[in-house]
């Protein structure tokens, strides 16, 4: 159920990401502004109202400090640059949205289901995807715009963005093996231990040890009998 869940989540963020754009087009033509700089502004914002909210979810809804504190930080670092984005967006005179499309809607109602290590598994997987995919949209920015104001707004952000992502694929490893049980032997979780990708700092959990995966994903390692 986690890794449906989890492959639901990264699914509805790609779909996100190619409809961020809409609201943008019907934008009246700014003299130094391009279609990529109206459609980053709506992009940016949208990104920021989803990560506040998420990070308002792992302070609710989480009970590991570590995924507790990311959540506060999404929360202040996503508000002081939405500010930005809205100065920007207001003197450009680009419309922006009130919430976050339906598809990032969506997503932050699937992880609102969650609770305990479950959610923060599912929760970091969401992250760490999204914050790539935020990435990928700042560079889209800094190479494609056009006004040097909208690009700024990227080139600001761009290394909050990156070490956001650090942290949480730092936190992902931290929170990827099985929590130890009462007698003090390992206990892997439902499916088996989970497992890392590569890029994120490999930190084992209490007594055990972790093994790569593909990047962006999260996967159960083979269980002894050979079933995952």
């Amino acid at each position: 159920m986690e890794d449906s869940m989890i492959r639901r989540i990264i699914v509805l963020l790609a779909v996100a990401t190619v409809t961020l754009g809409g609201a943008a087009r019907a934008v009246a033509a700014q003299p130094d502004l391009n279609e990529q700089d109206k459609k980053f502004l709506v992009q940016l914002h949208r990104v920021d109202l989803t990560e506040i909210q998420a990070g308002n979810l792992a302070q609710q809804r989480s009970t590991d400090r570590s995924i507790t504190d990311l959540g506060k930080m999404l929360v202040d670092d996503h508000t002081k640059l939405d500010e930005s984005v809205r100065q920007v967006a207001q003197k450009a005179g680009v419309p922006l949205p009130d919430n976050p499309n339906a598809n990032q809607r969506e997503q932050l109602a699937e992880l609102s289901k969650l609770t305990g290590q479950v959610f923060d598994n599912v929760w970091l997987a969401a992250m760490i995807t999204g914050h790539r995919q935020t990435l990928d949209r700042l560079d889209q920015e800094l190479s494609e715009g056009s006004s040097l104001e909208v690009k700024k707004l990227a080139e600001d952000a761009r290394p909050v963005v990156r070490e956001h992502l650090n942290l949480l694929r730092k936190a992902r490893g931290g929170t990827m093996s099985p929590a130890p049980s009462p007698s003090g032997t390992m206990s892997p979780g439902p499916g088996g231990t989970m497992s890392p990708g590569p890029g994120g700092t490999m930190s084992p959990g209490p007594g055990g040890t972790m093994s790569p995966g593909q990047e962006g994903t999260m996967s159960p390692a083979p269980s002894p009998g050979g079933t995952g």
